[in-house]
């Protein structure tokens, strides 16, 4: 009887292992589960976002052109946020913001004696201006220092300008590669990123400096300007319809014969 009690004993306490064990056999499958969704959660979450504020820029010295100069600056160009996951690795968002339309604003207003930035419900013809300017963003670019194996972030931004006359007709369309790179042990991660694309918007203006008149021939619009208004076009003649003209070969009779 004591060897069967002591069976039974035995038994219900192997059981009652074997019970723990699974048990503890779930819980451990549940922990490894949870473990590996906190860290898809985190990869996933993982990532730098790069906001510029106002890329200043010292003022031009260089004479103003005397002109009346309109800007409009489209929605993509106005609050411009470029995404990219860099491959293996974590997501950046590089949101310019408002800086592009505070860049430009301050250049414009550098260059031409009277610049105004136009809205989209505005007709430019109504305003009376020498020229008319959109700029634009084609692409965007960047590069962090495990894919160059260097040190340095690098920020490519090609911009996009195109001229019009007063009258809105498009007279030139300007494309311009801006480039920026920043060294990581300078500013540390993103700071070194936003230090980059402030640079390459530097680069932009300064090329807009040196060449959108040549690039353009922006000046001429103000000169064709004033040639129009100190000499307004002649008003055409009343057309007169010539009158029928027969030549006197046609009035001539020929000769009678004999």
């Amino acid at each position: 009887m004591e060897l069967k009690a002591h069976s039974e004993a035995l038994t219900s306490a192997q059981a009652q292992i074997h019970h723990v064990n699974r048990e503890n056999g779930i819980l451990m499958h549940r922990v490894r589960i949870l473990s590996i969704l906190a860290l898809l959660a985190v990869l996933s979450g993982c990532g730098s976002h790069v906001t510029l504020n106002d890329p200043t820029i010292p003022d031009p010295l260089i004479d103003k052109l005397p002109m009346k100069v309109g800007g409009r600056y489209p929605e993509s160009f106005d609050h411009f946020v470029h995404e990219e996951r860099v491959i293996g690795k974590e997501k950046w968002i590089i949101d310019l913001g408002a800086s592009n339309r505070l860049l430009f604003t301050h250049l414009f207003n550098s260059m031409f004696t009277d610049y105004q930035v136009v809205g989209d419900d505005v007709d430019v013809r109504d305003l009376g201006l020498d020229a008319f300017i959109e700029p634009s963003i084609d692409a965007f670019e960047f590069s962090v220092p495990h894919q160059s194996q260097t040190e340095e972030f690098a920020v490519w931004i090609r911009y996009r300008i195109k001229i019009y006359d007063g009258e809105g007709n498009q007279v030139a369309n300007w494309p311009i590669s801006a480039y920026g790179k920043s060294q990581t042990t300078m500013f540390g991660g993103d700071a070194s990123l936003r230090h980059a694309a402030v640079l390459a918007m530097r680069d932009a203006a300064a090329l807009v400096i040196m060449q959108m008149d040549k690039a353009t021939g922006i000046s001429k619009l103000n000169a064709a300007r004033s040639q129009l208004s100190t000499n307004p076009p002649i008003a055409p003649a009343e057309i007169v319809e010539p009158a029928v003209l027969q030549t006197t070969a046609a009035e001539d009779t020929p000769d009678d014969p004999g």
